[in-house]
């Protein structure tokens, strides 16, 4: 494991992986989120089967958890082996000279996006953990009611106008942070070749629709509860 660590070239690659495994990630939590603009069965529907099937419960969860601190972990890794380099072997490094202010500041945006996936957590991720396995509730209805509770949930989470605020920042650093990354990390398995540009417009045009199509859907759910 040391070696893998310490070998530049797979370190950038682990983490191009585990940024396309969360780009694929984000693109299925979106589509899923949408439906709760569209229609409430729906969305309690997929919300029921995703949060009671096993598969994804005990498998796809799992392995989702340990992509994201993965690529954190790697992220901060690489971030502080980059600048002991730079200030080993440059004594007079201009990062602004050799690249963009998103990929200078992709520890930064990261850190943000970090704070968000805590609260984030604590918002949905953890009550929904204490529901089901502390209280062993796998219904997915609130008692005395009918139909299953997850919009009724969604909604009450963004009634304080300060999660919201949280949540649209939270979600405009990651979009800085795709702006750079995606394009990253498909550079780092391959993609640097005829094939740049395209990938290049690709991650401008994700970097865009995933964050604003979440704050759509937390402004909606404030504004319509």
């Amino acid at each position: 494991m040391s070696g893998f660590i310490s070998s530049s070239i797979a370190r950038k690659v682990a983490m191009a992986l585990s940024a396309l495994f969360l780009i694929i990630f984000l693109i299925i939590h979106l589509a899923v989120n949408l439906t709760s603009i569209f229609s409430q069965d729906l969305f309690n529907e997929l919300s029921h089967f995703m949060g009671t099937n096993p598969l994804i419960q005990f498998a796809m969860q799992p392995v989702l958890i340990f992509g994201v601190v993965f690529h954190f972990v790697m992220g901060f890794v690489l971030e502080l082996r980059n600048k002991r380099a730079r200030n080993v072997k440059y004594a007079k490094f201009n990062g602004a000279a050799s690249a963009t202010w998103m990929s200078r500041n992709m520890v930064y945006s990261g850190a943000a996006i970090l704070a968000f996936i805590v609260l984030h957590f604590i918002d949905f991720w953890i009550p929904e953990i204490n529901t089901k396995y502390v209280l062993g509730d796998m219904s997915g209805v609130l008692p005395g009611q009918e139909g299953y509770r997850y919009f009724e949930e969604l909604q009450h989470k963004f009634v304080p106008i300060w999660r919201v605020a949280a949540y649209v920042v939270a979600f405009i650093f990651l979009g800085l942070h795709l702006a750079h990354g995606f394009q990253s990390a498909f550079q780092s398995i391959g993609f640097n070749n005829k094939y740049t540009k395209c990938v290049k417009n690709l991650g401008v045009i994700y970097s865009i629709v995933i964050p604003l199509g979440f704050i759509i859907i937390d402004l909606f759910h404030h504004f319509n509860h």
